[in-house]
C-alpha cells in the first residue's frame, strides 16, 4: 500500500487535489467566507497555509467543481458558475529597489490584460487595475474576485533603517493600488487580502474603510492550521508511523506532537491549532524537528529587541488589549503586537471584562528556537578563541562544577564592548538567560514561590541551580534574599543537589564582580 502524501510546501489547491495529497478539509469555512460581501482581511504567521487558503478560494470562484469532490462544500452549494479571478501573489519577488514592486504588479496586469482585452495606455498601476475590473466584469457578465496573497511582503522586506525611503514609496504605491477596489465595488463579488501583519498605522487600507478583519474571529480561528480533531481524524496514519519510528504508542506520540507544535490560539475561544508546516514535515519525515524556524530568520526582530532593551523574560507574560494586538507599531516601542502577528507569541488567556489577552510562546519549538536565534545578537564571542568553551561549559553545568562555569560567565561579560553593555542591568539578565537556553538546559526566570520570585532556576538531571542577580550591591545580599524568601523550599524533596548562586553586576567595571556559591 502506497504511503500517504503530505502536502509539504504545496501551496496550490489544484496540485494538492490532482496529485492526491492529504487535505484537511476546510471547505465548509471557505464557503462561509465566500458568502461575505465585504472585503476580507486575514493575518496569520508565515508558513501557516494562507497561500493554500487563497488558492482554494480561487478554485471555488473559478468554478473548479471537480477539485472539490468528496469535500464538505459539495453539500453546501450548487453555484459553481466561474467568476473572473484576479489572484495577485506578492511573495514571489525580491524587493530590492523602488521599481521592484511596480515591475512585479505590472507582470500580473499585463497577463490579465491579454485575457480580458484591455490595453495599457500609459495609465498608472491602479488605473490599469480599475480598467481590468470593469473589462472583466463586462466581458464575462459576472463580478470579479480579487485575492491578494502576502500583501505586506514589500513592506516587511523594507523595514530596515537603510531602506525606509523605499518602504515609504511602497506604502504610497500599495495605498493607491488597493484603494481602487473601493471605487470599483460595483464590479466586485469578493475581495480578500492576506498577510503576516496588519499595517493599520500607515493607512494602507484607507481606501477600504469597510474591510472586515477576521484575524481574531472565533468563527475563523481554525481556518488555517490543523486542530486536534483534524490531526487525529485525517492524519492518523502519520501518527502511527511517527510513533513506530520513536518507539512510542499513539497516546505518547500525540502528546509529543502537542508539546512541540500545537498551542497557537488566534481568538478568545482559545481553540488549539497546530502549525501545519512543522506538523506535516514531522509526519512526512517521521522525524521531530524545529521545521518552522528553519524556514526563516527573525534578524530584524532580534536586532530591535536588543537595541530597545526589551526584557526577554517578560515577553512570555505580556498582556495586551485586542485593539493593540492588531495594531502594528512600526517604531517597535512595543514589540508584542509584531511578535504576536508573526507567530512568536500567541494568546494564552482572555479577560473579557477588560478585553485583555495574556500572551506566551505557543509551544516548545517556537520558544526554544526563538530564544536560541537571539543568542548571537546578545552573546558575541569568537567560538575559536574565546575562553567561553561551549562543550566545557555544558560539562561543568551538568557536573556541578559551579566555580568553573561561573568563571566562564565572568570572562564572557568581560569581553563585551563598552558601548554594547552601557549601564543596562537588563542586558546581563538577558545574556545569562539566553546562554543557558543555548546550552539546552531547562530555565525558569522569575520563578514564583509563596514569598516572591527568584531571578532564575536552572535544572539538569543531577542539579538544581537557584540564581539571584544584584546590580551594584553584593553577592551576599543575593544569597540572603534566596534564604529569606524561601526560594529553595519548593525543591526540598527533590533528590538533585541544590546549589544557590548569588551574582552581582558592577556598573563601574561593566562585568560580574562578585559571586557567592552555597551548595546544599
Amino acid at each position: 500500500m502506497a504511503r500517504q502524501k503530505y502536502p509539504v510546501g504545496v501551496q496550490t489547491f489544484e496540485k494538492l487535489r490532482q496529485e492526491n495529497y492529504i487535505y484537511v478539509d476546510k471547505t465548509a469555512l471557505v464557503y462561509e467566507l465566500a458568502c461575505q460581501s465585504v472585503p476580507i482581511f486575514l493575518s496569520r504567521p508565515r508558513r501557516f497555509g494562507k497561500s493554500l487558503l487563497l488558492s482554494t478560494i480561487d478554485a471555488y470562484f473559478s468554478g473548479r467543481r471537480e477539485l472539490f469532490k468528496g469535500l464538505a462544500i459539495e453539500s453546501l452549494t450548487d453555484d459553481w458558475q466561474p467568476h473572473p479571478v484576479f489572484h495577485l501573489d506578492l511573495s514571489g519577488c525580491a524587493y530590492l529597489d523602488k521599481d521592484s514592486l511596480g515591475r512585479h504588479i505590472d507582470m500580473y496586469l499585463a497577463r490579465w490584460e491579454k485575457i480580458y482585452g484591455d490595453e495599457n495606455s500609459g495609465r498608472d498601476l491602479s488605473g490599469r487595475f480599475a480598467s481590468l475590473l470593469a473589462a472583466a466584469s463586462e466581458k464575462t457578465g459576472r463580478k470579479a474576485v480579487v485575492l491578494i496573497d502576502e500583501y505586506d511582503k514589500p513592506l516587511l522586506d523594507t523595514l530596515n533603517e537603510d531602506r525606509r525611503e523605499i518602504h515609504s514609496y511602497y506604502k504610497e504605491v500599495l495605498r493607491g493600488f488597493y484603494g481602487c477596489l473601493k471605487s470599483n465595488d460595483r464590479y466586485l463579488r469578493f475581495v480578500m487580502l492576506s498577510g503576516v501583519t496588519k499595517f493599520s498605522q500607515v493607512s494602507i487600507f484607507s481606501g477600504l474603510n469597510n474591510l472586515k478583519d477576521i484575524s481574531m474571529s472565533r468563527k475563523y480561528s481554525t481556518i488555517c492550521g490543523v486542530t486536534q480533531e483534524e490531526l487525529e481524524r485525517d492524519l492518523s496514519e502519520g501518527i502511527r508511523e511517527l510513533g513506530e519510528e520513536y518507539g512510542m504508542d499513539r497516546e505518547e506520540t500525540i502528546s509529543t506532537l502537542k508539546e512541540r507544535y500545537v498551542g497557537y490560539h488566534f481568538a478568545a475561544d482559545l481553540r488549539d491549532v497546530y502549525n501545519p508546516f512543522s506538523l506535516l514535515n514531522a509526519l512526512d519525515n517521521c522525524q521531530l524537528g524545529n521545521y518552522w524556524f528553519q524556514s526563516g530568520n527573525p534578524k530584524f526582530l532580534a536586532v530591535r529587541l536588543k537595541e530597545d532593551h526589551i526584557d526577554l523574560h517578560a515577553l512570555q507574560k505580556s498582556v495586551e488589549t485586542g485593539t493593540r494586538l492588531q495594531d502594528l507599531d512600526l517604531a517597535m516601542t512595543n514589540p508584542v503586537p509584531l511578535l504576536f502577528q508573526t507567530g512568536y507569541l500567541t494568546i494564552k488567556r482572555y479577560d473579557r471584562d477588560f478585553d485583555e489577552y495574556s500572551l506566551g510562546y505557543p509551544n516548545r519549538e517556537v520558544k526554544e528556537s526563538f530564544l536560541r536565534s537571539l543568542v548571537p545578537y546578545y552573546v558575541e564571542y569568537d567560538r575559536g578563541t574565546s575562553s567561553f568553551d561551549v562543550k566545557r561549559f555544558v560539562q561543568e553545568v551538568r557536573g556541578g562544577d559551579v566555580e568553573a562555569f561561573m568563571k566562564r560567565f565572568q570572562a564572557l561579560f568581560a569581553g563585551f564592548p563598552y558601548d554594547q553593555v552601557g549601564d543596562c542591568e537588563l542586558h546581563y539578565h538577558n545574556v545569562i538567560y539566553l546562554t543557558f537556553v543555548l546550552m539546552g538546559f531547562y530555565v525558569r526566570t522569575e520563578y514564583r514561590t509563596s514569598d516572591g520570585r527568584c531571578d532564575a532556576v536552572v535544572m539538569t538531571d543531577s542539579h538544581i541551580y537557584i540564581f539571584e542577580f544584584k546590580y551594584n550591591r553584593s553577592a551576599e545580599v543575593a544569597i540572603r534574599q534566596i534564604d529569606e524568601k524561601g526560594y529553595a523550599l519548593p525543591f526540598a524533596a527533590d533528590p538533585r543537589q541544590l546549589i544557590k548562586i548569588g551574582v552581582n553586576f558592577s556598573s563601574k567595571t561593566r562585568r560580574i564582580d562578585d559571586v557567592k556559591i552555597v551548595k546544599g
